[in-house]
């Protein structure tokens, strides 16, 4: 296999957006909840990478469901007199078209918009969905895979992990707030995980998965790595596995699913 017959490539979707309805509700740990959404209106629903993100619109108090905007000749539209819903970008999860259900992962923490809603969540509640807007496509033939980030990553690591085919070699560090939020994944790859542990420290330091990843023999031959935590930490760990460990820029990909101080986040840092 080629070096040119590796590039990630980028796939662009139709905008659209959705109105779905809760059909269940489940614990996964103590800190994630997941939701499936199904309804009739998933039909042509595409998620082609691990990462991608569909934005979540969230009834206003009062509200049954949101008011949906649409997109018009300079972007969205929203009605007016009423107030726009709350946002935030989530990882599908999964999608299962047979069945018209989509799977979001919701890691429980603060006082948030998106928090509240997937506590309060029941079968019947109706939630916004829009996108993915586009994929971000890696090829599934390199030698080994690098995933590390926080709870917030977890549903896409855990999704690449089992999209992954039989004879990848995965390794994944991943950091939560104790063991009691680990998750098990059915993959075909084989998998190497390094579970981090907070017991109690605050979340978000950047020196906690450096670190460990630092510490980490990498496999010989072509690898890929994907990151995703608190902005500053996200970059610390591009910028080790580019400066310090020689990694092709194009072989690295870094994303800010939150940022200290501040809400509704999600940056990715290619430079």
């Amino acid at each position: 296999m080629t070096a040119i017959e590796r590039v990630a490539r980028r796939v662009r979707h139709d905008l659209k957006f959705r109105l779905l309805e809760v059909r269940t509700v489940e614990r996964l740990t103590p800190g994630m909840t997941r939701v499936t959404l199904g309804g009739a209106e998933l039909a042509g629903f595409t998620s082609a990478a691990h990462d991608d993100h569909v934005k979540l619109f969230f009834p206003s108090p009062g509200q049954e469901k949101p008011v949906m905007p649409t997109v018009g000749p300079q972007g969205l539209v929203f009605a007016d007199g009423v107030p726009r819903p709350a946002a935030r970008d989530y990882t599908p999860r999964r999608y299962d078209a047979a069945a018209h259900a989509l799977t979001i992962d919701f890691a429980l923490h603060g006082e948030g918009v998106a928090t509240r809603w997937a506590e309060q969540a029941r079968p019947g509640h109706v939630l916004g969905v829009g996108g993915p807007r586009g994929s971000f496509v890696v090829p599934d033939d390199f030698d080994w895979y690098l995933l590390a980030g926080d709870e917030t990553a977890l549903p896409a690591i855990g999704r690449r992990l089992e999209e992954l085919p039989a004879g990848a070699h995965a390794l994944a560090v991943i950091e939560v707030a104790d063991a009691g939020e680990e998750q098990c994944f059915e993959s075909r790859a084989g998998i190497d995980a390094l579970w981090l542990h907070r017991n109690g420290s605050p979340p978000g330091a950047a020196s906690r998965l450096v670190k460990a990843v630092a510490d980490i023999a990498l496999p010989r031959g072509s690898g890929y790595a994907w990151v995703a935590a608190e902005a500053d930490a996200a970059k610390a760990l591009r910028r080790h596995l580019v400066e310090e460990r020689g990694l092709a820029k194009t072989r690295v990909r870094a994303a800010a699913y939150w940022k200290r101080g501040a809400s509704a986040v999600h940056e990715t840092y290619d430079a």
